[in-house]
């Protein structure tokens, strides 16, 4: 990695030190392109329409090269690389959604659950055209989150291109600090299924998802939510996997240079459980996501359910050009145990279902009549008795936090379907 960190800062300054030659085949043919780069930044400078300065030229010539390179690698001058540094230590302003480049646009891979733009409707594979009025096109990812990012309790406008819609549309949402619970688990009513929720991949998702699937040890299975999950920490994702796997790879990573390549195994000493299992994923579960998923689907623990996932399968490191600045390139890529990328391609579920409600029969729809009728009549009692009412609205709040109600099961069709795969799965045990 020293010798990396050599070489791109060596290029970034325009050494042309014998050292950096030797590291080269063809000694002329380097010459020879370093020379046509150098003239044209000279032509640059002494010819385009505005005065820009040198150091500018070079920023913007490293910013190309990066974004050039993949959607994922970024230079970071001194304001991205302070801005990198503050969202490392949790404590910025902010919306609450991870986005990436894909097919060039800047796009949602998911919104944070419960977080303002969560709350505003962003949805996962949402497009930003737009950031307070100004065009996202030509801007790199890095830009956009700084543009994005701000004060707690300041405005910003997204305008957005969302599939099925006939023209984009502005949100305004609000700026705050971002504080996400990573994980929580509630029982699924009538149905003695464990639904365990991973909203991102921090610190805490193994210990916590340990010690949940341990406070519930008469479960008749678990599903594992990982929709609109963006990622995070590798050793999580492998930590998280290792807990229902017994042995072999969960996830490689290769790269260019044999000291990036690594695998990762699971321990039969780390697993806690053999129940069956249902992975929920859609068009917003990304990277660490990806990796959780594609593993159990390979190993055949889990039965994976939803949609296609985003297909973000690559490892960058933040390399320094100096004290300031500094890029962020693409050293390696992942691979699930069956050796496949998931770059570009994502994870493709054993069962595809797209969100909305469960289909309600005759039956059903009057029951769902009488409901409103019983939600009227509560609402002439509240009047009444106040007292009554507040102490029903905690009740209702408490069985909100412990339980998916048969009513939210029948709201969300692909968890439905999900509890659906699990009672097959243990007819079949």
């Amino acid at each position: 990695m020293k010798k990396m960190n050599f070489i791109v800062s060596g290029f970034l300054a325009l050494s042309f030190s014998t050292t950096l030659f030797a590291a080269s085949n063809d000694t002329s043919a380097r010459i020879e392109a370093l020379a046509k780069l150098n003239k044209t930044i000279n032509t640059v400078e002494r010819y385009y329409v505005d005065d820009i300065k040198f150091k500018e030229i070079i920023d913007k010539a490293i910013a190309g090269l990066m974004q050039n390179l993949d959607a994922h690698s970024a230079f970071l001058n001194e304001k991205s690389f302070k801005d990198m540094q503050v969202q490392t230590s949790g404590e910025f302003g902010g919306l609450g959604i991870t986005v990436g480049m894909k097919d060039g646009a800047l796009t949602v891979i998911s919104p944070i659950e419960g977080t303002p733009a969560d709350k505003a409707g962003v949805k996962a594979g949402d497009i930003i055209l737009r950031i307070d009025g100004n065009a996202t096109m030509g801007v790199t990812m890095d830009e956009a989150v700084s543009k994005m990012r701000g004060k707690p309790k300041t405005p910003i406008t997204i305008t957005i291109v969302r599939k099925g819609e006939q023209k984009p549309f502005d949100l305004n949402i609000i700026r705050d600090i971002i504080k996400v619970e990573s994980v929580y688990a509630k029982i699924i009513e009538n149905e003695e299924i464990l639904y365990l929720r991973v909203t991102n991949f921090d610190k805490n998702v193994v210990s916590k998802a340990s010690e949940f699937i341990k406070k519930h040890p008469k479960v008749k299975g678990i599903v594992l939510d990982l929709r609109n999950n963006p990622g995070g920490l590798l050793n999580q994702a492998v930590g998280l996997v290792d807990l229902f796997v017994d042995d072999g790879i969960i996830v490689s990573q290769k790269g260019r240079d044999n000291a990036e390549n690594s695998e990762f195994k699971a321990s039969k000493s780390n697993t806690i459980t053999k129940l069956p299992l249902v992975v929920l994923v859609n068009g917003g579960s990304a990277s660490a996501s990806e990796i959780v998923s594609g593993a159990l689907q390979d190993v055949k623990r889990g039965v994976v359910v939803g949609e296609n996932t985003f297909g973000k399968g690559s490892v960058q490191v933040i390399l320094p050009v100096d004290e300031k600045e500094a890029i962020k390139l693409t050293i390696a890529r992942y691979y699930l145990p069956s050796g496949k990328s998931i770059q570009a391609v994502g994870v493709t579920p054993d069962v595809i279902v797209y969100p909305g409600k469960v289909p309600q029969n005759d039956k059903d729809a009057f029951s769902i009549k009488e409901s409103e009728l019983k939600a009227h009549l509560q609402g002439e009692l509240e009047k009444l008795a106040p007292t009554t009412a507040e102490a029903n609205k905690t009740e209702e709040k408490k069985d909100e936090k412990e339980l998916i109600t048969t009513k939210k099961l029948n709201d969300d069709i692909q968890l439905k379907s999900a509890v659906d795969v699990i009672k097959v799965l243990q007819i079949r045990k």
